[in-house]
C-alpha cells in the first residue's frame, strides 16, 4: 500500500477504516478531536455521483462523550464493528456507559480511543485513561509511534470480538499530535448485520450483571496470558548487566532509546505497550537486576501496581520518589538523571521575554458579551459569574476578569443554581452553545425544578470553536426550542446580539434578568469570527 504521511490521531482512524468499522462517534476534545475529522474527510471523498457515503461509515459528532459511547453500543450490539473518541476528561462523562460495557457479550469489535494529554496543553488535568482500563478490567494498549497506532488499532478490533469486550487505546498529545509515515495494509471488509443471539448477556440487570461479572473475573487470565505473549510486551536482558533495568510505556521507551548510545552497557529492557501487566515478565527483568527504572507517560501506573512485585533488594527509581519528573510530559533530556546520565548542556534561554496568554480572538462575540456583563454587575454590591471550559473560560483572563468559576463541561449551570439556592444574588452562569447541549441542558432542568434565582447565558456562536470549529449537534435556532421545552418562562428567554453598537442594550437586558426572581435565559448569539471566515474561505461550508 502508498505510505501515508499521517497524524497519531489520524493513523488511529486509518486503522479504524481498515479493520471495516461501521461508524464512528465521539465528541470534539483536544488531543483527540482528529480521529472523527478525518474519518468524516474519508468517507467525504473520491464520491461516485449518487453515492454520498462510499466507504460506508456512519461519522457523527455526538452531544457528548457518554451520548457518543451508548451509541457506539448499539452498532456492536448489532454485530457492527465500531470506534468512539474523546478526550481524557471525556472519559469520565461517559464512565457510567464505559465501565457497564465491560460486563456485555461485544459482539461487533468495540474500541474506545482516548487522548490523554501529560502537561496539560489543553486541558484541566493530567488524568491517565489507564486507571479507567484497569478499573474496568479490559484490555487497554497504548502505542509509541504513529505505525504501531495503526497496526495496534486493527489488533484492537480483533481482541475485542476474540475477548468480548470493549478495549481502549490510549494516546497522549504529543503522538497524537506528531506526523510520520504509516504503511498501511489490507481493508476488511465490514461484519454482516447480526443482532446479539444472547440478547440476555445485553442486560444488566442484578441477577444477571453478577453472572456477567463473575464472566469478566474469570477471563482476566486470558487477558494476562494474551499481554505475556503479546511480542509488544517486548523483554531484552542482558545477562552481562546486573546494575540497570528500565521499564517503559508508551512514548517512554522512544525516549529511553534516543538515549541509549550513552551506557557503557546495555540495561535490561521491558517494553509494555498492552495491559493488564505482564507481571511474569516484569519478575523475569528483576531477578536479573539490582535497579529499576520506570519511564511511563503520564502517571505512575505501572510504578505503583509493581513496587510490590519487586523482589527484596531492588531498588525502583521513577515518578514516586521524584526521580522521573512526576508531571508534565517526559522528554529524552528530563529522564537523564533517573538514567544516572549526565544533564545535557543547553543554550542560554532569554527568561525575560513578554508572556503570551490564551485571548480571545479580535472580533470575538465573547468580548461584546462580557463588556456588558461587566458593567451590568457594577449596579450590584456583589454577584458571582461561573463559568466551564471553552473559548469563553478566556473571559477569566484581563481585560475582562468576568468569569469566577471553571471546573468541567456544565458545572457553571449547577454551580450557579448550588450558590442561588444558597442565598447569593445576583448568580450568573455563562456557558457555550456547544456545552449547554452537551451537559448544561440537565444542570437547567435541576435549576428550573428548583425554581433557582439563577440567570444563565448561553453564548451562541453556532459552532464548537475551542475544538476547531466542529458543527454544534443541534442548529443553533433550535436552543430557544429547548429552553422553552425544559420550562423556562418564554418571557425570561432573552435574546441579544454582542456588538458594540447594541452595548447599551445588552447591559439592560443583563440587569433586568438579574434581577427577576426565578430562572432566566439570555441567549448572547453571534457566529464565531473564526467559524465565518473558514465558511468563507470554503464557499460557505464551514
Amino acid at each position: 500500500m502508498k505510505e501515508m504521511v499521517l497524524l497519531g490521531d489520524e493513523a488511529l482512524a486509518m486503522g479504524a477504516i481498515d479493520a471495516g468499522i461501521s461508524a464512528a462517534y465521539g465528541y470534539p476534545g483536544t488531543p483527540s478531536t482528529e480521529i472523527i475529522e478525518f474519518l468524516e474527510k474519508f468517507t467525504k471523498q473520491e464520491i461516485p455521483e449518487g453515492k454520498e457515503n462510499p466507504a460506508d461509515i456512519k461519522v457523527a459528532w455526538c452531544a457528548n462523550e457518554k451520548t457518543a459511547y451508548e451509541t457506539a453500543l448499539g452498532t456492536s450490539f448489532v454485530g457492527k464493528r465500531v470506534l468512539v473518541t474523546m478526550k481524557h476528561v471525556g472519559l469520565n462523562v461517559a464512565a457510567d456507559p464505559f465501565v457497564n460495557s465491560a460486563l456485555l457479550k461485544i459482539g461487533g469489535g468495540f474500541v474506545l480511543a482516548v487522548a490523554d494529554d501529560p502537561g496539560m496543553h489543553s486541558s484541566q488535568d493530567e488524568q491517565d485513561s489507564r486507571f479507567y482500563a484497569d478499573f474496568a478490567k479490559i484490555i487497554c494498549l497504548e502505542p509509541r509511534n504513529q505505525q504501531e497506532t495503526y497496526e495496534m488499532t486493527i489488533k484492537a478490533f480483533e481482541l475485542s470480538e476474540r475477548f468480548n469486550i470493549p478495549v481502549m487505546i490510549r494516546l497522549v498529545t504529543r503522538l497524537a499530535h506528531s506526523r510520520a509515515a504509516v504503511i498501511p495494509g489490507k481493508r476488511l471488509p465490514q461484519n454482516e448485520l447480526k443482532k446479539a443471539e444472547d440478547p440476555r448477556k445485553w442486560m444488566l440487570l442484578p441477577a444477571l450483571a453478577r453472572q456477567n461479572w463473575d464472566s469478566l473475573l474469570g477471563r482476566q487470565k486470558d487477558f494476562l496470558e494474551f499481554t505475556e505473549d503479546w511480542e509488544g510486551n517486548s523483554l531484552e536482558i542482558n545477562y552481562a548487566n546486573k546494575g540497570v533495568g528500565v521499564i517503559t510505556t508508551g512514548l517512554g521507551r522512544n525516549y529511553f532509546e534516543e538515549n541509549l548510545s550513552e551506557f557503557p552497557e546495555k540495561p535490561s529492557h521491558l517494553h509494555i505497550n498492552a495491559y493488564p501487566i505482564p507481571e511474569e515478565k516484569v519478575r523475569k527483568l528483576c531477578g536479573q537486576v539490582s535497579k529499576v527504572i520506570f519511564l511511563e507517560e503520564g502517571a505512575p501506573f505501572v510504578e505503583k501496581r509493581l513496587r510490590g512485585l519487586m523482589p527484596p533488594g531492588v531498588y525502583v527509581a521513577g515518578k514516586m520518589d521524584g526521580q522521573v519528573p512526576p508531571t508534565g510530559e517526559l522528554n529524552p533530556d528530563n529522564i537523564r538523571p533517573a538514567l544516572g546520565l549526565s544533564v545535557r548542556e543547553t543554550l542560554a534561554v532569554e527568561e525575560d521575554l513578554p508572556g503570551r496568554p490564551p485571548q480571545l480572538c479580535q472580533g470575538c462575540p465573547h468580548a461584546d458579551t462580557y463588556a456588558a456583563l461587566n458593567e451590568a454587575r457594577e449596579a450590584y454590591d456583589n454577584s458571582i459569574v461561573t463559568s466551564d471550559i471553552g473559548c469563553y473560560a478566556l473571559g477569566a483572563l484581563p481585560p475582562y476578569k468576568a468569569i469566577e468559576t471553571i471546573v468541567c463541561m456544565g458545572a457553571s449551570v449547577g454551580m450557579a443554581r448550588g450558590a442561588a439556592d444558597a442565598g447569593f444574588h445576583p448568580v450568573v452562569g455563562v456557558l457555550g452553545d456547544s456545552t449547554f447541549l452537551h451537559s448544561g441542558v440537565t444542570g437547567l432542568i435541576d435549576a428550573v425544578s428548583g425554581n433557582a434565582d439563577m440567570t444563565l447565558v448561553i453564548l451562541d456562536n453556532s459552532t464548537v470553536a475551542m475544538t476547531g470549529c466542529q458543527q454544534t449537534v443541534l442548529n443553533s435556532a433550535q436552543i430557544d426550542g429547548v429552553v422553552k421545552g425544559v420550562g423556562v418562562d418564554p418571557s425570561h428567554i432573552r435574546e441579544m446580539i454582542p456588538l458594540k453598537k447594541h452595548h447599551e442594550e445588552n447591559v439592560k437586558i443583563f440587569r433586568e434578568e438579574m434581577d427577576y426572581k426565578g430562572v432566566s435565559v439570555i441567549i448572547a448569539r453571534r457566529e464565531c469570527i473564526v467559524n465565518m471566515k473558514k465558511k468563507k474561505s470554503s464557499g460557505g461550508v464551514a
